[in-house]
């Protein structure tokens, strides 16, 4: 197993144990609504990591952003809504779906080309959706 698999296995681990009978009691009582303040504030600490090119606090403050998305998924996965891999499974996709330049038969030559052809599949997803 890959470095970076055996350390996110770790990580949903920790949730599952955090949540668990024996687990955290703040981690417990938590719900998507409760963490939202949270999530807001880590993503504001990653911009501030990012305008001051403080790669050290970047690293700890995406780590923070990952806690929350690991935490949502296990909160979750618990209502029996959805886990990890399906947000991966789903972001997997997308990222295919969005990129047919690399993944498809599309072409583009520029960076403008590639925001193009992403804001074409996109408003193709939600008509779709809708």
């Amino acid at each position: 197993m890959k470095g970076y698999l055996k350390e996110f296995d770790k990580l949903v681990n920790i949730f599952i144990k955090l949540r668990s009978k024996n687990g955290c009691v703040w981690d417990k009582k938590q719900t998507h609504g409760s963490l939202i303040k949270h999530l807001f504030f880590e993503s504001r600490e990653v911009r501030k990591a990012i305008k001051n090119k403080d790669m050290q606090n970047l690293q700890e403050e995406l780590g923070d952003i990952l806690l929350q998305v690991v935490f949502h998924a296990q909160i979750a996965k618990e209502n029996k809504d959805f886990d990890i891999t399906s947000v991966i499974k789903s972001l997997n996709k997308k990222l295919i779906r969005r990129h047919p330049h690399v993944f498809g038969n599309c072409k583009a030559k520029t960076a403008k080309d590639v925001e193009i052809i992403w804001e074409k599949v996109k408003a193709k997803e939600k008509t779709l959706k809708n």
